[in-house]
């Protein structure tokens, strides 16, 4: 039965779910790296897909942008479709000089300056571990196809557009992080209440050093690297 925000059937989802923040980057991923892709949701235009990559099952489905979003769509793919593991691929704004435009990261763990954990369980934690089995299977297929990948903490922030003076950028910094997203935190925090497994995969899109971006295009279609790396590895699992 559908929930509240998923519109599909038990059993339309595969173990696995690739999970771009923006609807249209899994509908560009669906229909250019699954075979029989299938919609199975798309309740307020957030689009889920499933289909076959290599052989195996995979999905596919938007998060939304920031924590609470990707916070409902996670908890209902754990909780009710039984999906096993889920993988975010999304972009991040670099705060080191060795994080290039275009380059590839992956998260070992998501640090916070949200109370999103104490709003969930009531517990007090600001920093979660990725999944090792799936960042292991990572860093393998990214090495097999030759493709460079850089292991690191990521600032999980709640806010995108800061006041002159703030603080959190410094903080964040200061804690270890070496790029910002705004999701990891709340998908790793919800596979750790549920028992489920996650990880995630980020393309710089933007540097806070350089001021180089990537347009709103090329995030929604030029992401190859991540999104095959992401497929490899949900095939592989």
């Amino acid at each position: 039965m559908a929930t509240p925000h998923i519109g599909a059937e038990k059993g339309q989802f595969a173990p696995i779910v690739l999970m771009p923040g923006d609807p249209l980057r899994a509908k560009f991923a669906a229909e250019n790296f699954l075979e029989e892709a299938e919609l199975v949701t798309s309740v307020r235009n957030i689009y889920g897909y499933t289909g076959y990559y290599k052989g195996q099952r995979v999905s596919v489905m938007g998060s939304g942008m920031g924590m609470p979003s990707i916070g409902i769509y996670s908890y209902e793919l754990f909780s009710e479709y039984d999906v096993q593991g889920i993988i975010r691929i999304g972009t991040a704004g670099a705060f080191s000089p060795d994080l290039k435009v275009g380059g590839l990261c992956a998260c070992e763990d998501a640090w916070t300056d949200s109370n999103f954990a104490r709003s969930q369980n009531g517990e007090e934690c600001h920093l979660i571990p990725a999944s090792s089995s799936l960042n292991a299977l990572i860093r393998e297929k990214a090495d097999e196809a030759g493709i460079p990948l850089t292991m690191t903490r990521v600032y999980s922030s709640d806010v995108f557009y800061r006041s002159p003076g703030a603080t959190s950028q410094k903080e964040a910094i200061e804690a270890g992080c070496t790029c910002v997203e705004m999701e990891s935190f709340a998908l790793f925090h919800n596979a750790r209440v549920l028992g489920r497994q996650a990880a995630c995969l980020l393309t710089i899109s933007d540097s806070f050093v350089t001021g180089e971006a990537m347009t709103a295009q090329e995030r929604q279609t030029t992401l190859l690297d991540m999104i095959r790396t992401g497929m490899e590895t949900a095939a592989a699992w």
